[in-house]
């Protein structure tokens, strides 16, 4: 059944015979008031209006979002659909008139523009049958193989989506474009121009901004003490602390500390003399006399400080080596002996344990966030500044050399190769299952306001292509008559 307004052979309900009804150029009201159309089928806004649900999710259905419900599209679809119509109607009147002509005696040419006429007629109303069955039944009538899109959409859909998964989404078409697109090099000409790498570091300021803020700092802290505060707690030290000892010792770095350690210990026995002297006046007897005490502090005093001086200067001085033999075996003992491991531990406990080393690790968070937070607002800071240039070299760098773009474009191309390669079914199933979201009689309108315009040429070409083949005809007829 129809709406009241009439039937319409250009879509099917009447518009293109009055046009100012047209279902797919009224707005669409967003509550049916009145009394309500009888359209069993739905077509036209009326019957979207009052199924439940229809255009929306909870009605299993949504109006499709790609299409822009655009006033001026749907003038123009207006304009063609009368001319369209005009083209139908102008060749009923010729027929009419001629047809009348003729059978009062008009002249012989008046049947060619009868037969004329009559055909283009013909041709017109079957193309407008062809064009509206795509969007809807035509007249109402549920025709077979009518009113495609609305019943077919998923089909459109599924089809649509293995068309594009098979010939857009092959991982050979996607590595071709990416390719010729030469986005390395692009990349690298745009970052060294002056000016766009202090661009980009203000946009990763600003993701490093909001992705701080929205952080909650009790469950930052938590990863950061599950992560790292357990992780050195599981870790045994002392075979790690042996294995870089014993390293540090075969290359000899460790001799700069002895040097500065014997340094210092000449440097202090030199400059206080009157702190030996008072050490060994102290330790003496109480009965000894003090030039006694005197005499002794002075030869101990000048012995310690031979003995430092021969320790400062002489790297083969026996105590050197006796510190290079402990540490040695000190370091053998870190990674092989349990006694040393567990002391390790037990100091490595009292360690952690200790309250300002817990508040350290408590505010690491804080302060860690804090500093970034100061670092990415400060167009002049150091980080920003050192982004900044790495960014630009970076860029000069890709633009100059050929061989790091070529690794990068590769790169690229065998991930998004792996990507659709894996899931390009699941991205192609998004055509589908968008398109099955949508609501028939909604998206047809919709269609039809974006290429409707086009189609009515159909209507056009399809009368004056019609009326042509019947003058032809019609002629033949008379040659062999």
């Amino acid at each position: 059944m129809q709406t009241a307004q009439g039937p319409d052979p250009s879509t099917g309900g009447g518009a293109d015979l009055d046009p100012p009804t047209d279902p797919v150029l009224r707005p669409v009201p967003a509550v049916a008031t009145g009394p309500a159309p009888t359209d069993t089928e739905g077509a036209g806004p009326a019957a979207s209006a009052r199924r439940p649900g229809a255009g929306s999710p909870a009605g299993g259905a949504s109006t499709p979002t790609g299409f822009v419900d655009d006033p001026e599209k749907r003038a123009r679809l207006r304009r063609m659909k009368a001319v369209a119509l005009s083209f139908l109607l102008g060749a009923a009147v010729v027929w009419v008139v001629f047809l009348l002509w003729e059978r009062n005696g008009g002249p012989a040419f008046t049947g060619y523009v009868r037969a004329a006429a009559e055909a283009g007629m013909v041709g017109g109303l079957a193309d407008w049958f062809a064009v509206t069955a795509l969007f809807r039944h035509p007249l109402g009538i549920k025709i077979p193989h009518t009113a495609l899109i609305p019943r077919k959409k998923d089909q459109l859909g599924a089809a649509l989506s293995d068309f594009v998964g098979g010939n857009f989404l092959a991982p050979t078409v996607v590595g071709e474009k990416l390719r010729a697109a030469q986005i390395s090099a692009r990349l690298g000409g745009w970052l060294s121009t002056p000016g766009n790498a202090a661009r980009v570091t203000a946009e990763l300021a600003t993701v490093v901004r909001g992705a701080v803020t929205v952080l909650r700092d009790d469950e930052i802290q938590a990863v950061v003490d599950q992560a790292v505060t357990r992780r050195v707690v599981a870790q045994p030290w002392g075979p790690p602390l042996g294995r870089l000892l014993a390293g540090v010792l075969a290359d000899g770095s460790h001799r700069r500390l002895v040097d500065l350690i014997c340094d210092r210990a000449y440097d202090w026995v030199r400059n206080n003399h009157e702190t030996v002297m008072a050490l060994v006046s102290k330790q003496a007897p109480s009965w000894s006399p003090r030039f006694v005490d005197g005499l002794i502090a002075d030869r101990l005093y000048a012995e310690a400080l031979s003995f430092a001086w021969a320790v400062k200067s002489d790297p083969d001085h026996p105590l050197r080596k006796a510190i290079d033999r402990f540490l040695v075996s000190f370091a053998a003992d870190l990674q092989d002996d349990p006694e040393t491991g567990e002391r390790v531990e037990a100091i490595k406990q009292q360690l952690l344990e200790h309250p300002d080393v817990q508040a350290l690790i408590s505010r690491a968070w804080s302060t860690g966030k804090a500093m970034l937070l100061d670092a990415a607002e400060d167009p002049s800071s150091q980080l920003r500044l050192r982004v900044t240039d790495g960014i630009a070299r970076f860029g000069q760098r890709l633009d100059t050399d050929a061989e790091l773009r070529d690794k990068i474009d590769g790169w690229m191309v065998d991930a998004a190769s792996y990507v659709v390669g894996r899931y390009s079914t699941e991205i192609s199933t998004l055509i589908s299952d968008t398109v099955a979201r949508w609501d028939g009689p909604e998206t047809s309108r919709k269609v039809e306001l974006q290429v409707g315009r086009d189609l009515q040429f159909i209507r056009i070409n399809g009368t004056l292509v019609g009326a042509l083949a019947g003058l032809v005809i019609y002629t033949v007829g008379e040659l062999l008559v």
